[in-house]
């Protein structure tokens, strides 16, 4: 019997589109172009079953197109977003189940990044939690606001650092060293951190990716789910030059801080 296999296929400079294989069946998230996605199916022999799509974003939806025309697969997406393409349009509490793939996820509403932003939490085979978060959750990092408000962003942040800690995060690009950079300048001694950014670094000299990460390392090492820790707190403080007298405050201070870094 086939296992199931979590798979990151590299595009553009910095994505990841994520498939679920299982055996010659396959299902991929958020594919921003069709060649990478089209050679590991031919180089496999595989049917693609499904496309997902968690928001609006060339860089997320651009291969839709193309893959859906060559495949005929399902496509899934935000009710709430404009897409190339929607054959069912999800809202949180929704369920997709792929059996082909022996996938089973419920759909999260994580607003900020874009107004209709979604998640994808569920099960891959027996027993491998996974959440697919787009651009909203990242490793030791998050989307920046281009729709949403901070506000929204705490909160699509706190569902999903409230998602159980063996959950393997499968957010969208590559940003981990530099978004790790910064949060040693946010909590200098945070020893996770340090840790992390040792072991992430000899994954990219070997060429391999840093992620899936888990919740529970973020919640050990990302300060935009740490907006309650003291040090967190006091480094956005200084940063603002102003108290920081509540998580939104802290996320919004800390928000501007990266993107300046």
């Amino acid at each position: 019997m086939a296992n199931t296999e979590l798979i990151p296929i590299p595009a553009f400079t910095d994505n990841y589109i994520w498939m679920v294989r299982k055996g010659n069946h396959a299902v991929v998230i958020d594919p921003g172009q069709s060649t990478p996605v089209e050679h590991v199916l031919d180089q496999h022999d595989l049917t693609l079953d499904a496309i997902l799509l968690t928001h609006h974003h060339g860089d997320h939806v651009g291969g839709v197109l193309a893959l859906q025309q060559r495949t005929g697969a399902a496509v899934y997406g935000p009710a709430h977003e404009k897409l190339p393409a929607c054959d069912h349009r999800l809202v949180e509490n929704d369920t997709v189940q792929l059996p082909s793939v022996d996938l089973k996820l419920r759909v999260l509403d994580v607003p900020g990044h874009t107004a209709g932003h979604i998640a994808y939490y569920g099960s891959i085979g027996q027993n491998t939690s996974v959440v697919f978060c787009g651009d909203t959750l990242f490793a030791a990092g998050c989307g920046r606001l281009f729709e949403g408000t901070p506000a929204q962003m705490v909160e699509s942040l706190g569902k999903l650092s409230a998602l159980p800690p063996e959950t393997l995060v499968c957010c969208a690009h590559e940003y981990t060293l530099a978004n790790l950079r910064w949060a040693l300048s946010v909590e200098p001694g945070n020893s996770a951190l340090q840790q992390r950014f040792k072991q992430d670094t000899q994954r990219r000299n070997q060429g391999l990716p840093t992620l899936p990460s888990t919740i529970e390392a973020e919640l050990n090492t990302n300060p935009f789910i740490r907006t309650l820790q003291p040090e967190v707190i006091t480094a956005a403080a200084r940063y603002a030059e102003a108290p920081r007298n509540n998580p939104i405050e802290v996320f919004t201070s800390l928000r501007e801080w990266k993107n300046n870094f």
